[in-house]
């Protein structure tokens, strides 16, 4: 895949989380690792997901450093979650951190996502949950995200929102849509 097409597939998922409602303002991220690269595209602070375009996508390394030219920053929270999982795991190429209405009210429960339906089965077994420490602004939270995460392609971040992983942005918001 060229980072041209991964561009356009994220811009993509941009728009249709913004389209089902999941977006959060500006306090929600997806990336996407860029191929045969030690970078990742997300999306620039500043912008809804609805005006998220190919082009606006900012291309940062592993530590968040924007590597082109953009009137816009990174979000110091995104890379904590985003750069953490894409550096700590090569086969993960796509993340989407969301706060859903219906998302955060499960986070929110002690007893997480119960089993009683069969869409909360479809990620029963790949279902992993990450404490809330507060706002992910410490790089220090990164390691014990992923480690809460292990081989898991779904997360629910306590009082926090939903997460999932895949090997390409189309896994990810497959993910995220049995997810939510």
């Amino acid at each position: 895949m060229t980072e041209r097409q991964l561009r356009i597939d994220l811009a993509a998922f941009y728009r249709l989380v913004a389209g089902y409602g999941w977006d959060d303002l500006l306090l929600a991220h997806l990336s996407a690792r860029v191929p045969g690269e030690e970078a990742y595209l997300i999306n620039p602070y500043g912008l809804l997901f609805e005006e998220i375009t190919a082009s606006s996508l900012l291309k940062v390394d592993l530590q968040g450093n924007k590597l082109l030219d953009s009137e816009y920053d990174i979000s110091p929270e995104a890379n904590v979650i985003h750069g953490a999982i894409l550096s700590a795991r090569p086969d993960i190429n796509c993340v989407a951190h969301v706060h859903t209405i219906a998302g955060m009210a499960v986070a929110s429960q002690v007893r997480g996502l119960r089993n009683v339906s069969q869409q909360s089965m479809m990620v029963a077994l790949s279902l992993a949950y990450h404490d809330y420490e507060g706002v992910v602004l410490d790089p220090a939270e990164g390691p014990r995200l992923v480690a809460d995460l292990g081989e898991a392609r779904h997360m629910i971040l306590r009082n926090h929102g939903l997460l999932t992983v895949g090997t390409s942005v189309s896994q990810a918001f497959t993910a995220l849509y049995n997810l939510q």
